[in-house]
């Protein structure tokens, strides 16, 4: 009887960005909260709708319907409009945690978005390009926030 090959790669991921957003705090957290849960898409805009519980405890999931999906992770820390951070597996399928922060500042009218991810565990080579993603939803996050509104 032969051993299976052992390969483990304990490996991290750590994502670190500013998002400089043209919009009040209140319109920029809400936009994040929108482009995070149901505007969800992936890089070549094919819709990717989440669900988001907004509170703490709150689940970030992907539903795929007829009760089948994705967890994602878990609201660990929330404080509208200055803060959103989520634990959890995210869009990995292997033995990871991540830690998402969010922290929003706002000075005359111009809201700055620290974003950070942390990941560590056995980080898969198909995930360990995730900055790509992540500027990707940051965009057209800032895009949602910009957008004029209707008075």
């Amino acid at each position: 009887m032969s051993s299976p090959a052992l390969s483990l790669e304990a490996t991290t991921i750590h994502i670190a960005e500013e998002i400089e957003v043209r919009a009040s705090i209140e319109v920029t957290f809400a936009a994040l909260l929108d482009q995070l849960g149901p505007y969800n898409e992936t890089q070549v805009d094919r819709p990717m709708p989440m669900k988001l519980e907004a509170w703490p405890g709150g689940r970030w999931y992907r539903d795929l319907g007829d009760h089948g999906g994705h967890y994602w992770g878990t609201v660990q820390a929330i404080k509208k409009p200055t803060l959103l951070e989520i634990c959890g597996p995210l869009f990995m399928s292997s033995p990871v945690i991540t830690n998402l922060q969010y922290r929003l500042k706002e000075s005359d009218g111009v809201t700055i978005i620290t974003f950070r991810h942390q990941s560590f565990g056995l980080v898969l080579e198909e995930y360990r390009n995730a900055k790509n993603g992540w500027a990707h939803l940051h965009e057209r996050m800032r895009q949602r926030a910009e957008a004029p509104r209707p008075h």
